[in-house]
């Protein structure tokens, strides 16, 4: 096991880095002893309490005591958090959560003997469901190590180029919106057809997941799956041609499109054109 007797720190205890250590400790990833949490406020007291981890005064003290430390403040806060830390000598592995922030950017704000690796997770880590983009580069120990931090929490995603994160960001990172989205627009579809909420609410979530789950076993293509449900002059099919004439399909693609390239225009530095 990759990640047995490594010593693993987390600087940053908001919903996103507590979401990523939750089930490394829970899963037995990482032993209680071994996670090393720093944050602002009361939050890394809170995640101690919950974990039985250890509690660091400051940023430096974290990465001392971790080979590997997970960079999960608010990308605004990153490059100043980074240029107060005191290095250690011996080389670290930091793995960034942060949106916008290129490996090179960072790289360039730590000594040169530390490894930095970018991923990009999404918010359904919260419950062992998530997707994490981590970028492969050189260094495949540090890429092994950075990517098992997020195994216990779902699917990991390997990136060997770096350009490819904005569409990840609109994709898997911005995805989970549309889908919620998606889920209140169907059980309002079924409280318009006489259902209850709890129970539109109910049908919603569970064909949402049924859908995902069948896909994901079956391996088979989601145009096929559709074709299963549609018979002919059926009621799946007439509802499936309303879909198409509402441009369905191609919103959701424009979505994706805009959010990427959203995450692109706030990567940029400014005053770039």
């Amino acid at each position: 096991m990759i990640l047995s007797g490594v010593k693993v720190g987390l600087i940053g205890c908001g919903n996103m880095g507590s979401a990523i250590v939750e089930p490394l400790v829970r899963r037995g990833s990482v032993a209680p002893e071994d996670l090393h949490v720093c944050g602002r406020g009361a939050s890394a007291a809170a995640l101690a309490a919950r974990l039985g981890c250890r509690v660091e005064p400051t940023p430096t003290d974290v990465i001392h005591a971790c080979e590997v430390t997970i960079l999960a403040v608010k990308p605004k806060d990153m490059l100043g958090m980074l240029g107060g830390v005191a290095w250690p000598e011996a080389p670290r592995v930091l793995v960034s959560v942060a949106a916008g922030l290129a490996v090179g950017t960072l790289q360039e704000a730590v000594p040169s003997q530390h490894r930095v690796i970018r991923t990009m997770p999404n918010t359904p880590i919260q419950v062992g469901a998530g997707v994490t983009a981590v970028l492969r580069g050189s260094d495949e120990a540090a890429y092994r190590l950075a990517a098992a931090l997020f195994e216990p929490s779902g699917v990991v995603a390997e990136l060997r180029d770096e350009a490819l994160f904005d569409a990840v960001t609109g994709l898997s990172g911005s995805g989970p919106a549309y889908i919620f989205l998606a889920l209140e627009a169907l059980a309002d579809g079924g409280v318009k057809a006489g259902l209850s909420r709890e129970v539109a609410m109910r049908l919603a979530l569970h064909t949402v997941r049924g859908a995902a789950e069948l896909a994901l076993q079956t391996q088979t293509h989601p145009g096929a799956l559709k074709d299963a449900v549609a018979s002919p002059g059926g009621t799946t099919i007439h509802a499936v041609a309303s879909l198409e004439a509402a441009g369905f399909r191609s919103a959701l693609i424009e979505a994706v499109g805009v959010a990427a390239a959203r995450s692109r225009a706030m990567s940029r530095p400014a005053g770039d054109p």
